[in-house]
């Protein structure tokens, strides 16, 4: 997430646009693969600029006015401008790591010469069924069509008069899986197929919905399913995970390198990808890396430790690491607590740590099945980690449940939280958030310690 000022004193008055600040939090959207292909961008628009009562009609009037060249925009038209201001930063688009987002445009978005600035091939339009549909917003979603802007019809729990006006000029339809009623699901989804449309079943957290909603043939799934134990599809994995928790139930231990060299050589592939993080990630200058003990001193303990903590959750099938959800999610959850723990007075290395490994290990359950308790008595977990993970305890315990809070867009609930976690701001998680983001979702992840697995 983000939050941007506008910047054209051009477009609008500075001192005004300067206070209009939005903010962005990203929800993956997968595929039939259960593979990463796009973000939704859940949107905290600024507060409307205020508006002095006797001047209130006045700025109406101005708004309808066929007269707009050089008239002060109206407040509606700021927040939409700073919205896509904030939406064309370099941090939005590193955290959507390639794949389109899928953002909210308002009427007065749509309306606003502003929605240019977004380049097309990155961003899919939703269209809320609560839009006020009239021939002046058809014609200018026309108008954007021969622009090659795309069009989603969002929130869909049954057809209505706005669905049916705006049907034939989108190309994607996210239905509310949860809302709209089981009896209908068939038959919509099958004639939304025929017209061609590209169906997203949005709210889709337990795998039973993942698979009634696959088995209806939606090409996209918007929800969390993927991060809870699963019992029905057990998820492939790269390597053995009890060679992966005995190698990191070793380094908890501050060991030797004589003993990593004799646990790592129990297991070949992880030896493999451990010479070739060491020989592509610059850690061994000047010459290259040929033994086992050399690749661990060059890539040292803490940078293998946090390359073990993330291969738990890769999947065992050959797919680039920035497509991987669970991957995903859980090293941007672990780099985003580690950078908001150090905004945070009296925070060190190892509270810094510690809040990462909070971040890795919060639904370890995932991977593992059962329950979270046993499996992080497995990982032989320090006490407050365990409680900020388990119960939420402790500023750590604080910080989870306010990436928890951000994943889902809940902008109130990080509000309430940043009075408990000052002087972390709501804006400030916003931006740690997509920092994040960025930062897990690298290709080239061997310069941090993270390297795949492939069996």
């Amino acid at each position: 997430m983000t939050s941007i000022a506008i910047e054209n004193p051009s477009q609008t008055d500075a001192t005004d646009d300067a206070q209009l600040k939005a903010s962005f939090a990203r929800q993956p959207i997968l595929n039939r693969d259960g593979m990463l292909c796009g973000y939704e961008l859940k949107v905290r628009a600024p507060a409307l600029p205020a508006v002095e009562p006797d001047t209130a009609e006045a700025a109406a009037d101005a708004a309808d006015s066929d007269a707009s060249v050089g008239r002060q925009p109206s407040p509606e038209q700021q927040v939409a401008r700073a919205i896509v201001q904030g939406l064309v930063q370099s941090d939005v688009r590193f955290a959507l790591t390639g794949h389109p987002a899928y953002v909210d445009a308002n009427r007065e978005l749509l309306l606003d010469d502003a929605i240019l600035r977004l380049p097309p091939e990155r961003f899919m339009l939703q269209l809320q069924p609560a839009i006020q549909v009239d021939e002046a917003l058809i014609a200018r979603i026309v108008q954007l069509h021969g622009r090659r802007y795309r069009f989603v019809l969002d929130n869909v729990a049954q057809p209505g008069e706005s669905f049916a006006k705006l049907l034939p000029y989108v190309e994607v339809v996210k239905i509310d899986f949860a809302r709209a009623p089981a009896a209908l699901l068939p038959k919509l989804a099958s004639v939304l197929k025929s017209a061609g449309k590209l169906l997203v079943a949005l709210g889709i957290h337990a795998q039973s919905d993942f698979e009634a909603a696959h088995g209806l043939g939606f090409d996209r799934f918007q929800g969390y399913f993927f991060a809870r134990p699963q019992t029905s599809m057990t998820r492939r994995v790269s390597a053995p995970r009890h060679a992966l928790l005995n190698l990191l139930q070793l380094l908890s231990g501050d060991p030797t390198v004589a003993q990593l060299e004799a646990e790592l050589k129990l297991n070949p592939v992880l030896v493999m990808h451990l010479m070739k993080l060491a020989n592509s990630s610059g850690l061994a200058v000047g010459h290259k890396v040929t033994t086992l003990r050399e690749a661990i001193n060059a890539t040292g303990t803490n940078r293998i430790a946090r390359w073990t903590q993330l291969l738990l959750y890769a999947d065992g099938r050959k797919v680039a690491l920035e497509d991987d959800p669970l991957l995903q999610l859980a090293a941007t959850r672990a780099r985003f607590m580690e950078l908001a723990i150090e905004r945070l007075p009296e925070a060190g290395r190892d509270e810094a740590d510690a809040a990462f490994l909070t971040g890795v290990f919060s639904f370890v359950d995932a991977v593992f099945g059962g329950s979270l308790e046993s499996t992080l008595n497995v990982l032989t977990l320090s006490r407050p980690i365990q409680a900020a993970i388990l119960h939420r305890e402790g500023v750590v315990g604080l910080l989870l449940s306010t990436v928890e809070a951000l994943e889902n867009g809940e902008w109130d609930k990080i509000d309430a939280l940043c009075e408990r976690l000052q002087p972390l701001t709501t804006q400030e998680v916003a931006r740690l958030g997509l920092t994040a983001g960025a930062w897990a979702g690298v290709a080239d992840r061997s310069a941090e310690g993270l390297e795949r697995i492939e069996d």
